[in-house]
């Protein structure tokens, strides 16, 4: 079903909602009455909009009829002159509508817990690795939301083994969700002495972070380590036993954590981690069962799955699950992902509302 089939369905709706706000029944049930009002509440600017992009829609006919017709030659030359401000009209209107028209994701606005790990390749993979962090601190630096770091596993030479940190703003998992996946990069390495394209991955994954009425986590389900932190630091991180391994023993997922000074703060930050990785865990299966019956996600959504490729030789940036190639390499790894996460999400909703 197209978004403006879902237009008549939201009008009915509305309508039948105005009437049970004047229902003496309704009214009576505080329970309800809340209920009722809230969605209503809810669809009200999904109604203005329909309005006004059904008026701004008639307008644009009516140019084009008194265009067809061509009688009145003032009315032709005004009708023309009208012509384009009514079409992106017409167009801006419809995207403000369409986006009203999805439902609305309750984990978007949760802060973003990303985790990137060096992949195939050997060191070129930890440089990339690092370089995708870079890009992803500058993209945050730019939204102006907040970063915090949580593991860092450095190799050599400014390699990165692996890297958690928690990005937090508004609408951070929504924009950085669809960055889940293999990213690949096709590059001279500077110890290629021939000058031979080297291929390199690294995994990076982003998961909302959980709440504790999300995930309940029992003492009796975890076992933590502590142990004395390793690489830079101040003398009091690489002194003491401030590092914390949480491992969760169900699932056996391990979670590491030595940014901070503090052991208590370290498992703190490590159980969040853990929350988010055991709730991701039950979204993954969620959509799974709903995959099942109809498509809701752009590409596959497997994580095992290459999503992107940056070809320096090319200055080139390919986004493989939707087409997408820009050939402005240098400004992506600069932070510059606008393009890319609009289209993403433009493709994840253009899907979602024709398999709904």
């Amino acid at each position: 079903m197209s978004w403006e089939a879902r237009i008549p369905e939201a009008l009915e709706r509305y309508d039948r909602l105005t009437a049970q706000l004047a229902d003496p029944g309704v009214l009576a049930d505080r329970g309800r009455f809340r209920e009722v009002a809230r969605e209503h509440a809810e669809l009200g600017p999904v109604i203005e909009a329909a309005q006004r992009y059904d008026r701004v829609k008639s307008q644009l006919a009516e140019a084009h009829a008194m265009i067809e017709a061509g009688e009145d030659p003032e009315l032709v030359e005004l009708a023309e002159a009208e012509l384009p401000d009514l079409e992106v009209a017409v167009e801006r209107l419809g995207n403000e509508l369409r986006e009203l028209l999805l439902p609305k994701d309750p984990l978007a606005d949760r802060a973003a817990v990303v985790e990137i790990r060096a992949g195939t390749g050997g060191d070129e993979a930890g440089l990339f690795a690092a370089d995708l962090f870079r890009m992803y601190t500058r993209y945050a630096e730019e939204r102006g939301w907040k970063l915090e770091l949580v593991e860092l596993s450095e190799g050599e030479r400014g390699a990165y083994k692996e890297v958690i940190f928690v990005v937090r703003g508004k609408n951070a998992y929504g924009d950085l969700r669809a960055e889940s996946g293999v990213h690949r990069v096709q590059r001279v390495p500077a110890t290629e002495s021939q000058g031979r394209i080297h291929t390199s991955a690294a995994t990076v994954a982003v998961l909302p972070e959980a709440e504790d009425v999300d995930i309940e986590i029992r003492d009796e389900d975890i076992r933590v380590d502590v142990y004395r932190s390793s690489g830079p630091g101040g003398q009091s991180v690489n002194t003491t036993d401030s590092a914390v391994r949480i491992t969760h023993i169900p699932t056996g997922l391990v979670v590491t954590c030595q940014d901070e000074k503090s052991q208590i703060k370290n498992k703190a930050k490590a159980l969040k981690v853990l929350r988010s990785r055991l709730l991701d865990a039950k979204i993954a299966e969620q959509e799974a069962e709903r995959a099942r019956e109809r498509k809701t996600q752009v590409g596959t959504g497997d994580r095992s799955a290459k999503i992107r490729t940056y070809n320096f030789p090319q200055s080139r940036v390919t986004d493989h699950r939707i087409g997408l190639t820009l050939h402005s390499l240098q400004d992506v790894l600069n932070g510059d992902l606008d393009e890319l996460i609009t289209a993403l999400k433009l493709a994840r909703e253009a899907e979602f509302l024709e398999t709904a």
